[in-house]
This record gives C-alpha cells, structure tokens and sequence, in this order.
C-alpha cells in the first residue's frame, strides 16, 4: 500500500475519500516544492494535473450519481407498453385482408392466415420489450454489473502501465482482474 497509516486513518475520516487522496497528494507536492525538491514551474503544472483530476472525478461522479431522470426510463416504459397493447389492434385487421386475398388461391392458408398475426405480434411485442430493457440496464453503466463499463478494469491496466514505466519490481505488480466467460471480474 502507499499510504501511510496516518493517511489512511485520515482518507476513511472523510466522505469523499477521492478528494481527500487529491487533497493529500497537493500536499506532498507542496512539500516537495518547499524542500527544493522540484522547481516552481513543476509544482504549477502538477497542481494543474490535481485540479484536472479533480474536475474529472467530479464529472464522473455526477455521470454516476445521477445518470437520467427516471421520467426518461419511465416514458419508455409506458410507451412500449401501449405499442404492445396497440400492436394487435393495427394487425389483425390487415392479417385478415391478405387472408381474404389468399383464399381463392389457397383456401386453407388464406382462411387461417388471420391466426398468424397472433406470433407476428408477439415477437415483435418482444423485440420492444427486449429492446426497451436493455435501455434499462444500460442507465447505470458503473454499478459493477457484467454488461458495465469495467472501471476496475481499466483502473488496474492504468495501475499496471505507470508501475512498469517506473520500472517498479515485475513480481510486485499485480496482474490483471481475471476473465470469467469473456467478463472480467
């Protein structure tokens, strides 16, 4: 681990535990700054860094925390619903017209050809309903679940990439979260 137990004991005291570690790492530069460590120009430019990342973090967070009104996942709902509902309404009737058209060249297709309306209208209800369900489960992209954006994924190929660039011990890098039927876990 990085910290300190004195940091760590400080970054749980907190709420928001990403900014208190901005907190600290603006600290540390500033200390580096005052020891002579690193020129002010440095120092500037790494606090232009921080403030990046913190304007970042606040972003993602927000993204987060409040994806979409629920109006927006609830309309959606409502909609398909009716289209559903509605769906038969509008089909039967021109199923039965090209029944009627069929009969005097195929009489027992034709005369049962309104019946076919009956799965039309259920795979197409379905493909709504599927459709409509996805969109659901896509409104909360960072909850961990298998169809999320992988945070921790890319998180620790982050981690990985900037321990290997400072050459830190291969065996103390950590690998890669493992993969369980193409979702990393």
């Amino acid at each position: 681990m990085y910290l300190s137990e004195e940091e760590l004991k400080y970054i749980l005291s907190k709420n928001n535990k990403q900014t208190a570690i901005l907190y600290l790492q603006s600290k540390h530069i500033r200390a580096l700054k005052d020891k002579g460590l690193i020129w002010e120009f440095a120092f500037l430019e790494l606090e232009n860094v921080l403030e990046s990342l913190f304007t970042h973090q606040g972003k993602s967070e927000r993204i987060k925390n409040f994806p979409y009104p629920r109006q927006y996942a609830s309309l959606g709902l409502y909609l398909t619903r009716v289209f559903a509902i509605l769906l038969p309404f509008g089909l039967i009737p021109e199923f039965a017209e090209i029944g009627e058209t069929m009969v005097d060249d195929f009489f027992l297709i034709g005369q049962f050809f309104i019946w076919i309306a009956i799965p039309f209208c259920a795979t197409v209800s379905w493909a709504f309903h599927t459709m409509e369900r996805l969109a659901r489960t896509g409104e909360n992209p960072f909850e961990g679940g298998p169809n999320d954006v992988p945070i921790s994924t890319i998180a620790r190929g982050i981690e990985i990439d900037l321990r290997q660039m400072l050459d830190e011990d291969p065996n103390q890098i950590p690998s890669q979260f493992p993969e369980d039927k193409n979702v990393q876990m």
